[in-house]
């Protein structure tokens, strides 16, 4: 009768094992979790942009005078991973006062290279290049060729739009035949469309 009892006994517990084993209920699949997806965080600064500039101009030597500037621009860039190189120009008109009875700084136009390190969605350059220079004097509408140089930066909105600022020296030497230099620092705000 032992014998039974032992039987029945190991009957019934090997019966109840799997219901101590979590019952009869399917088994939960663990989750799968995937690998992360790289996120892009940078921009592509390769493409033509116009921009609109809003900007103040400084000019010394030997005229003296500041003011307001306004204008258009554009270019073309390459982007070559870490570097971006382009070609860019831009229209600057303004009404500087020289302070010599009349005399004023009406314009700046530029055309020249720009070159820069590639941040992600920031875009830091130095760009140099051809100016040209429309003033009044003495009554006369008088203009002359020189050079230009300086730093800038643009930031990324999005892929359509970006924001930036440019600090430039702007040269002309015996100006429009004068005797007399010409220099003009220029410093702007740039609101940018890329396409």
């Amino acid at each position: 009768m032992k014998t039974i009892s032992y039987l029945a006994l190991a009957a019934s517990v090997a019966m109840a094992a799997p219901s101590l084993a979590g019952g009869l209920a399917e088994p939960v699949p663990e989750p799968v979790i995937q690998p992360a997806v790289p996120v892009a965080t940078g921009a592509d600064w390769t493409g033509g942009y116009v921009t609109g500039r809003l900007g103040y101009g400084d000019v010394t030597d030997p005229a003296d005078g500041d003011g307001l500037m306004y204008g258009i621009g554009g270019g073309y860039d390459w982007d070559l991973g870490d570097w971006v190189v382009g070609v860019a120009g831009n229209y600057d008109g303004a009404n500087i006062d020289l302070g010599t009875g009349g005399d004023s700084l009406d314009s700046i136009a530029r055309l020249g290279v720009r070159a820069g390190r590639d941040l992600g969605r920031t875009l830091v350059y130095a760009t140099a290049g051809a100016a040209r220079a429309d003033a009044s004097v003495g009554g006369a509408d008088l203009s002359d060729n020189g050079w230009y140089a300086g730093i800038g930066l643009d930031y990324a909105l999005n892929d359509r739009w970006t924001v930036g600022g440019e600090l430039l020296t702007n040269r002309f030497s015996d100006f429009d035949g004068t005797g007399s230099d010409l220099r003009a620092t220029t410093a702007s705000v740039n609101v940018g469309l890329r396409f």
